[in-house]
């Protein structure tokens, strides 16, 4: 089973990123330490935080993040707790809410996407929990692309 993570607000964009990965990140930008700590406790989240008063939570398995840099973070939290940052498992959560996303049929989203993305789409995904819209556009492979530069820069023995 893969790592489930909680992130505070310092690590926003590690948490976007591990999301990107298909990682499970609770992510609440103004949640307070104490609601951090006891979700951590109570779900068997790792915490992932740069706030050194968070650095020894009781009962809460926690990596302090060292640097600022998301690649530098990724490859901590890849060194710390074995991950496979696999692209072609990426890319299954939202990245704005954590909901896991459902194929969504294309009349479903009619309504929803832009005129243009409508006739030039197929396939789409729907995150339940927030309704936003994903689709395979040009974005895609791009991000792909990025996945696997961060994944290289994590996992350098896989690069090649």
């Amino acid at each position: 089973m893969a790592p489930r993570f909680i992130a505070d607000c310092m690590v926003g964009r590690l948490a976007k990123w591990l999301r990107a990965f298909g990682f499970d990140v609770l992510y609440h930008p103004f949640a307070e330490d104490g609601w951090l700590a006891s979700q951590a406790r109570d779900s068997g989240r790792i915490l992932l935080t740069r706030d050194t008063g968070m650095r020894y939570v009781y009962g809460v398995r926690t990596t302090f993040i060292q640097s600022d840099h998301v690649e530098e973070q990724l490859r901590q939290v890849v060194a710390e707790t074995p991950l496979d940052l696999d692209p072609t498992q990426s890319l299954t959560r939202c990245t704005v809410c954590n909901g896991e996303l459902a194929t969504a049929a294309r009349g479903e989203v009619w309504e929803r996407v832009p005129p243009f993305i409508y006739l030039t789409q197929e396939r789409y995904a729907v995150c339940p929990d927030c309704r936003r819209v994903y689709w395979m556009g040009t974005h895609v492979g791009n991000m792909l692309a990025r996945l696997t530069e961060l994944r290289d820069r994590a996992q350098p023995e896989r690069a090649g």
